[in-house]
């Protein structure tokens, strides 16, 4: 029987971030957790340290619950795992859930993991549609550890919504060249119309 590869790490979300089409909100949500060993909870997950981390401390499966205020959209999870340092306490096969509230959730995603060490993407997108999901919560399940593990650590987790792209961002941007052009022919014109009103380069209307 073929040894399961391990599971590759995605990019650092910080360079998503960087690229302006995602923007981290979990700052938006309430997070709860199904059980924490104290002094390692919420706090540590959503801390920007991987060197904390949340451990469970009850029955499987051990849950993460991100509730928003309204209806909101979601592309992606970002989820910081590291076998080396954890080993069986490593998540090795995770459940994504949506819905309303906890009454009404649904899966999404199921994921299985082989001793990941560094960020797990998961895509929020809806398979149909190819479109971002729309949700009042997410939950995390842990289903499974490594070697039968117990408890859980999970060092980091991250929630995106997709940035669209603005109509300011679709025109161009004023060169100081173009400014001077412009300032040229807006003086010329004043003297020819005094009462003329000119537009300055680059305004819209919000």
């Amino acid at each position: 029987m073929a040894t399961p590869s391990k599971t590759p790490p995605g990019a650092d979300p910080k360079q998503l971030e960087r690229t302006g089409t995602v923007r981290e909100i979990g700052s938006q949500a309430v997070w709860s957790l199904s059980s924490c060993k104290p002094g390692f909870g919420v706090d540590q997950l959503r801390d920007d340290n991987l060197e904390t981390y949340w451990q469970s401390d009850g029955s499987q499966p051990h849950l993460v619950n991100i509730q928003f205020r309204r209806r909101t959209t979601v592309k992606m999870l970002c989820i910081y795992a590291d076998y080396k340092s954890d080993e069986s306490y490593t998540p090795s096969k995770i459940s994504v859930r949506v819905g309303n509230n906890f009454h009404n959730l649904q899966e999404i995603r199921q994921l299985e993991m082989v001793e990941p060490s560094g960020w797990i993407h998961i895509s929020l997108m809806n398979q149909r549609t190819n479109e971002p999901i729309s949700t009042f919560m997410i939950q995390i399940a842990v289903l499974a550890n490594h070697q039968n593990g117990r408890d859980t650590h999970m060092r980091q987790i991250k929630v995106y919504t997709p940035v669209e792209e603005s109509s300011i961002g679709k025109f161009p941007r004023c060169t100081t060249v173009d400014f001077m052009m412009y300032r040229t022919i807006s003086s010329k014109l004043s003297k020819l119309h005094p009462v003329m009103k000119t537009v300055s380069c680059g305004s819209r209307k919000s």
